[in-house]
């Protein structure tokens, strides 16, 4: 399976849908998978770009 690379717009994009889903009640396992993304891969990423 061929892996996919986000650019850093992508991301920020995907951490704000993120913390919308968050806020409504949505468990980070459901966030996840809505975003496509591994939970390991959510938590690095609002580790890197979660202050922007």
């Amino acid at each position: 399976m061929k892996r996919k690379r986000h650019n850093p717009e992508q991301i920020i994009r995907k951490l704000r849908t993120a913390e919308q889903l968050l806020n409504q009640g949505q468990a980070v396992a459901d966030v996840c998978r809505a975003l496509e993304v591994s939970a390991p891969t959510y938590y690095r990423w609002q580790q890197l770009y979660g202050g922007m």
